[in-house]
């Protein structure tokens, strides 16, 4: 059966682990979220869907958040959510469900997630060397069991998580009416040498280059892609223990060539 995986990726383990479950899967087409934005309604081919996304504030990008909004999806269509996290956030699983509920009559046919290295710096150091290597190796085994519940047409429904039901209500709807705003929290350093590789990998194309310095505009999506891919790690986040010293993290595999193609309509 043919599988369609939406996708939304900032700092690369989301793409990573969708071009991983495609792999396995077979006839597996990779279609970035970011590249319908501005598409009213979007109809679904035929076979199973998938959607994508990794977890910001106990729920999902605000963009990915849209997307679903406006699929017209089968009832009978096998659909399923694919998470990336870099701590909790089972709750976003449910955020997926209502969203395909409300626009088909049910949620979901099955969640899965995918714990992976985290890349917020502001919240905590990202992790490095032996420790990183093993979160991506277990990372690969849990996509291999994810896929192959995924072509028997698994049925999982979310589960209830209650401390990350409750985080979301008490961070996610603050976190969404403000973060189209959130470039204004970002500040660039003397060391920025006008590469223009932040512009390249932003999947809202909120950034662009003027002066030789990036310009941030009000579609920001706090992926902090620009952030982590940054090579001089010129572009530091204000917010809760800032980013100066405190490392960064882009998915091993990924690179910008690849996240400036989600803005694409097909990826591959």
């Amino acid at each position: 059966m043919k599988t369609t995986l939406y996708y939304f990726s900032g700092t690369g383990n989301t793409l990573a682990v969708a071009r991983k479950v495609a792999s396995l899967l077979g006839d597996t087409d990779l279609v970035p979220i970011a590249a319908l934005m501005n598409t009213e309604t979007i109809t679904v081919p035929q076979g199973r869907i998938g959607i994508c996304c990794p977890v910001y504030d106990m729920g999902i990008p605000v963009m990915v958040r849209s997307f679903i909004s406006r699929l017209s999806v089968s009832v009978n269509t096998y659909v399923f959510g694919l998470l990336t996290f870099g701590g909790t956030g089972a709750s976003a699983l449910k955020m997926i469900d209502r969203g395909i509920q409300l626009r088909r009559g049910r949620g979901i046919n099955a969640g899965f997630m995918v714990k992976m290295p985290g890349n917020f710096p502001p919240l905590s150091v990202p992790p490095m060397g032996s420790k990183q290597q093993s979160i991506l190796a277990k990372a690969e085994a849990d996509c291999a069991r994810i896929a192959e519940d995924i072509k028997n047409n698994h049925e999982k429904r979310p589960g209830i998580s209650p401390l990350s039901s409750l985080l979301q209500f008490l961070l996610y709807e603050p976190f969404a009416k403000n973060v189209h705003r959130s470039g204004e929290r970002f500040s660039i350093s003397a060391a920025c040498t006008s590469c223009g590789i932040c512009a390249t990998v932003c999947p809202s194309e909120n950034i662009t280059i003027q002066d030789g310095k990036p310009v941030y505009a009000d579609r920001c999506e706090l992926c902090c892609a620009c952030l982590n891919y940054c090579p001089v790690q010129a572009i530091n986040l204000g917010m809760m223990f800032g980013t100066e010293g405190r490392g960064r993290y882009h998915h091993p595999d990924i690179t910008p060539a690849d996240l400036h193609r989600q803005k694409e309509i097909m990826y591959e």
